[in-house]
């Protein structure tokens, strides 16, 4: 490292201790801290014994001090940069996973919906062992080997080996790569004649208006009412979940405020007159709901504003900023907390270390959690009261209204196989193969395809056939076990082919309960009556 090199360090280094108000002491202490470093790199550089890349050295370095943080505190490489802000900024080609590096070991935190890991069976918690023959976790893995390994060019083949929680056995998975487009609306429709569907997979800098597009659309077709699915929605850009809780309160409400030992209270408030203020509301929410979806979802419940349904979400109420680095590298680094308007904090405890912190959603399916809400423990201190008098939970994500539980007896083995051989896609390829305009000539719409197309014996004989021919032997229990995952499956995937994700999801909509619990409740109206926000309405 060449010494001007290291005097540019030495004066980023000094140059932090303007961040923060601290009084002549602390700076006195920290500045001694980092001379140790530097003076440690020095020594390195000019007197160990071997030569060293000084760049690796500086990284370890750094990652490992992280390491002593929080989960979601982290260094990007300059070559690592671009890649780490392209799912907020455009498309990519590639597999299509987002994903952390932990304990040298590469997570999927999420499919990305409609694209090449989800349509063979990727599932999030799944950690990929071996990309192409070539060992995937390790000292050698960061972010730098997984684009060089999973990124590439539409078209292209990936082979990855999986190991999942539960089985016995790596999964082997052919991957083809294709573009990844980076929307955050998967699907819009009507659900009934009033009732409005918006489905949002992330928050990047187009959601909002990706959102308000869907609003007015839906709103020319008659909605009065709207189920806003944040499921699976791991979060992203903070201010378009403020943009849309904006859109949906009245008025000058606290929609969240952030908070850190260096950064003083900031508050968001509710503007102007927003596109759905009016109608009721109901939100979905699961354990992959994350971050901004919790700043959305936090705000609705803590306004009496709608219902939310569901499972707890994920909790992670940390705010990263970015610092950029001297080299053209970058540390986020989380600098304060956020809270709902009643003050909870929805970030979920790490004082247990990482291990434990990302085998949350694995422990809380071990204690039942998943399916049973009494198995979720609230200690008294964080309960809190909305204006309209309901309890609501802090300390690790959004506990919805109305629960529900996740149905894990519909996904037998022959079902997984399916799915990871690339059945279903391979098959509703081959089958629309010459007929996609005889379909759209006979079908008006999605609607019309739902209502009239019919799952028939031969269609299903054909896919058990196509299954077998990929290698899935045809296995009767697990075919019952899974039927209607299998059928509606099938359709879901025609209707995709003809319609995009919109077709899919209103598709898949019959078989889903979280789905079906929310036209319920709007329809019946009885869950909004004790809400304050409807009774001031009256």
């Amino acid at each position: 490292m060449p010494r001007n090199s290291i005097v540019v360090i030495l004066a980023f280094l000094f140059s932090l201790p303007v961040f923060a108000q601290e009084n002549k002491k602390e700076v006195d202490e920290l500045n001694l801290q980092l001379n140790k470093i530097a003076y440690v790199i020095q020594a390195i550089h000019y007197t160990y014994v071997d030569s060293v890349k000084d760049e690796r050295l500086v990284e370890d370095a750094i990652l490992q001090m992280l390491k002593e943080l929080d989960p979601h505190s982290y260094y990007i490489s300059k070559e690592e940069l671009r890649e780490a802000d392209e799912p907020m900024m455009g498309s990519f080609e590639g597999i299509g996973v987002s994903f952390q590096i932990f304990n040298d070991t590469l997570y999927v935190i999420a499919p990305i919906p409609g694209g090449p890991s989800e349509k063979v069976g990727i599932l999030a918690g799944d950690r990929i062992v071996e990309i192409d023959g070539d060992k995937s976790y390790g000292d050698h893995v960061n972010n730098k080997f997984v684009f060089d390994h999973l990124k590439g060019p539409k078209g292209t083949k990936v082979n990855i080996k999986v190991y999942r929680e539960g089985w016995d056995k790596l999964l082997d998975f052919e991957i083809i790569r294709d573009k990844i487009p980076v929307n955050s609306i998967d699907a819009t429709f009507m659900a009934t004649k009033d009732i409005g569907y918006i489905r949002l997979n992330r928050f990047s800098l187009t959601t909002y208006d990706e959102y308000t597009e869907s609003v007015r659309q839906l709103k020319k077709q008659g909605m009065k009412k709207l189920i806003l699915d944040l499921r699976g929605n791991s979060g992203g850009v903070m201010q378009p979940a403020i943009d849309i809780a904006d859109d949906l309160l009245s008025d000058d409400k606290l929609i969240v405020y952030t908070e850190g030992r260096a950064q003083p209270r900031k508050d968001y408030n509710s503007t102007y007159d927003g596109y759905f203020e009016e109608g009721e509301l109901v939100v979905l929410i699961d354990e992959g709901s994350a971050s901004s979806s919790e700043i959305l979802s936090g705000a609705v419940q803590d306004w009496d504003r709608g219902i939310i349904v569901g499972r707890r979400s994920f909790g992670k109420g940390l705010v990263q900023n970015p610092f950029m680095l001297p080299d053209g590298s970058a540390v986020r680094l989380t600098v304060a907390r956020y809270y709902t308007p009643t003050g909870r904090s929805i970030q979920k405890p790490y004082d247990k270390g990482l291990v434990d912190y990302y085998s949350d959603i694995y422990n809380r399916l071990r204690k039942g959690e998943l399916v049973d809400p009494s198995k979720i423990e609230f200690p008294d201190s964080l309960k809190y009261t909305t204006p309209g008098g309901r309890t609501v939970y802090g300390g690790g994500g959004i506990m919805p209204d109305v629960f529900i539980p996740w149905d894990s007896t519909q996904y037998s083995n022959y079902y997984t196989d399916l799915v990871r051989k690339r059945v279903f896609n391979e098959f509703v390829i081959k089958f629309m193969e010459g007929k996609h305009d005889k379909f759209l000539a006979k079908y008006s719409d999605i609607k019309d395809f739902d209502n009239k197309f019919e799952m028939t014996d031969k269609i299903i004989q054909e896919f058990i056939k196509y299954g077998e021919d990929r290698g899935v032997k045809y296995d009767e229990e697990g075919f019952k076990q899974s039927e209607d995952q299998i059928v509606y499956s099938i359709k879901a995937l025609i209707s995709r082919n003809l319609w995009t994700m919109d077709g899919y999801f209103l598709v898949m909509s019959a078989i889903d309960e979280g789905y079906q619990k929310a036209i319920q409740i709007l329809e019946d109206k009885g869950e909004f009556k004790e809400l304050s926000y409807y009774k001031k309405k009256k």
